[in-house]
């Protein structure tokens, strides 16, 4: 979940590495971190952003060697001292990690029985001591780290300089993610092609138990057993100017503004008018296998897991086929049953959640058959799944999830449609969806029109300690994720219940000081909804209520008319004034939107 920068080559690193760390701070930044080359180590470091630390980096402070750091604390609180880089305690070493130790607890005490001091509380400095141990028994750096990787148990993403080898830098990785980057006589490395992008569009993808040394004038990669790996290099294709805000105030608004545009590029090449029907390629599947399955099993984290509750009911209308989702985080521990007639999907944005990429190996190892939705090309469950669906979003930066969150319910449309028209699903539905599909980015654009009224609707509702949000069946999963969005970038608490819940227990916190966001969409539900309405107003309760038409004015304080698509599709746009309410919450509590405390954006340890 930290962010990892590494250069060598004839430029000096440290403004490239201060670029690099600003492009990543939204994977960790309570504290952050570079280490030189220059006739021995030169080191700076803080609490606080990276801002903080270009302040207290000199304007000559010179290297072609260098790695840096944004930290999301595990082991140590943020403190200028528990900061990446760890350096060894002759000054030798340098380490920046991802990940978790597992034993670092029990590596330590051996180290402090031999006499070594340490700097700080952090996991992450055993490595340090440890490799310089290895390089004082005239081993390479690489020999160095390989031998100090088979003693440590659990997730890492590495980059290690040594203060007498200034013109290498080696990498690993184990769990967490680490990307090369290939320039003109010059090498990079780190956890997300984010921070390579304005100097590279070559890159290569480490695997588990990859490690990687790097000079200015190429690379070569080896196994833990120091056998020699060939990698090819992957055009990314995305720009730098992917990860501007160009002119919005925040990514999130610019990212949630998007979103007409970014699925149109989910549906790009996929939607036949002749057939009605959505072309998967990359599934891998033929026809006869995609009709032998039985059930399909989502997993997923977050948003990702809520997207999946969309997902699950869609293909459960559409294709008939039995579905329900559950978080990836939960799946992996509970020994589930794997089953050959069941199509397992398993959703990451980055590709790289943890939990997530875990569950697919043990679904894997079991024979299951997983395909992915993910949006980054090349990353670690794209090249883990039998198959998959691409979202070609375009990179996310803001923390919260936006436009990855509807294009990846729009993929599971598409999926859900796909296997619908293999089995029994009409060519007149089948007609109705692609049309449906075909309207969504206008109706988008519409309620992005609404921006000023739901800005005001926010600032009248943000003053509240809490607020509850509901819906029904197609509705519940809305009404979760826009409860998520709201918690996590405006830490206003919220809970999400299915409507029907409401007065099984739910209903003892309803009153004056409690206001209810309801997803109401004009489906076969909606009298029951509008009665829902009815039993809140009558507690005193406030209603702001997101749904096609106006009701009776008794039934809500507030409400968000959104156009109306076909009734499998309206949770996509019921969540686009949820995005815009929680966004406009924020701003008005002055909260950091792009990177809300405590959270971060690829979560790669457990």
């Amino acid at each position: 979940m930290c962010g990892i920068v590494a250069y060598v080559g004839p430029k000096d690193a440290a403004p490239i590495l201060l670029e690099g760390l600003q492009r990543l701070e939204y994977r960790g930044y309570d504290s952050a971190g570079l280490v030189v080359s220059n006739k021995g180590l030169k080191l700076r470091k803080v609490k606080g952003r990276v801002a903080d630390l270009a302040k207290v980096v000199p304007a000559r402070f010179k290297g072609g060697l260098g790695i840096g750091h944004t930290r999301w604390a595990t082991h140590g609180v943020p403190s200028d001292e528990n900061a990446h880089p760890h350096l060894s305690a002759d000054q030798r070493i340098a380490v920046v990690h991802n990940g978790i130790i597992e034993n670092a607890a029990e590596l330590r005490a051996k180290l402090i029985a031999d006499g070594v001091a340490f700097a700080s509380e952090t996991d992450t400095e055993v490595l340090a001591h440890l490799i310089a141990h290895a390089v004082d028994e005239n081993d390479t750096l690489e020999e160095a780290v390989r031998k100090t990787l088979k003693s440590i148990v659990g997730t890492y993403g590495i980059a290690v300089i040594d203060a007498e080898r200034p013109g290498e830098v080696v990498v690993a990785r184990n769990g967490s993610p680490i990307v090369l980057g290939i320039g003109e006589k010059e090498m990079f490395a780190a956890s997300d092609v984010a921070a390579l992008i304005r100097y590279t569009r070559q890159v290569v993808h480490l695997e588990d138990g990859e490690l990687a040394v790097l000079k200015a004038d190429g690379f070569h990669t080896f196994a833990s057993d120091a056998r020699e790996t060939a990698k090819e290099p992957l055009t990314v294709d995305w720009d730098a100017g992917h990860y501007d805000t160009g002119g919005y105030e925040h990514y999130l608004l610019k990212e949630i503004s998007e979103q007409p545009e970014t699925i149109t590029r989910t549906m790009s090449g996929r939607l036949d008018e002749r057939f009605h029907v959505a072309h998967l390629g990359g599934l891998n599947m033929d026809a006869r296998e995609t009709r032998s399955f039985r059930r399909v099993k989502i997993i997923g984290c977050g948003s990702a897991y809520y997207s999946g509750q969309i997902g699950a009911q869609l293909i459960e209308e559409l294709a008939r086929i039995p579905a329900d989702a559950e978080p990836a985080s939960e799946f992996r521990y509970r020994n589930p049953v794997v089953d050959p007639d069941t199509l397992y999907v398993a959703i990451s944005q980055s590709g790289e959640t943890y939990d997530t990429l875990a569950a697919v190996q043990e679904l894997k190892r079991k024979g299951g058959r997983v395909i992915g939705i993910v949006n980054a090309v090349g990353s670690a469950i794209a090249r883990e799944v039998d198959g998959g669906i691409y979202l070609h979003a375009g990179p996310e930066v803001s923390v919260a999830s936006t436009k990855a969150f509807t294009s990846t319910a729009v993929a599971f449309a598409l999926l859900a449609l796909h296997l619908g028209r293999v089995r029994d699903l009409s060519p007149a539905d089948g007609r109705r969806i692609v049309e449906g599909l075909r309207r969504l980015p206008g109706q988008i654009a519409d309620i992005l029109t609404q921006g000023d009224k739901i800005a005001e609707l926010a600032r009248k509702y943000a003053g509240h300690p809490s607020m509850m949000f509901v819906g029904r069946v197609r509705g519940y999963p809305v009404a979760r994720e826009g409860a998520q969005k709201l918690k996590e970038i405006s830490y206003v608490h919220a809970e999400a219940y299915p409507a029907s819940e409401l007065k099984h227990g739910p209903l003892a916190l309803i009153g004056p000081e409690m206001p209810t966001v309801a997803i109401v969409p004009d489906d076969e539900l909606l009298d029951k909804n509008l009665t829902t309405l009815g039993e809140i107003r009558t507690r005193g309760g406030q209603v702001l209520m997101v749904g096609h038409r106006e009701p009776e004015a008794k039934l809500a304080d507030d409400v968000i008319v959104i156009p109306k698509n076909e009734v499998e599709l309206d949770p996509i746009l019921l969540t686009i004034p949820l995005q815009l309410l929680a966004y406009h919450a924020a701003v008005a509590l002055d909260r950091d939107v792009d990177k809300p405390r405590n959270l971060a954006k690829s979560v790669t340890v457990e």
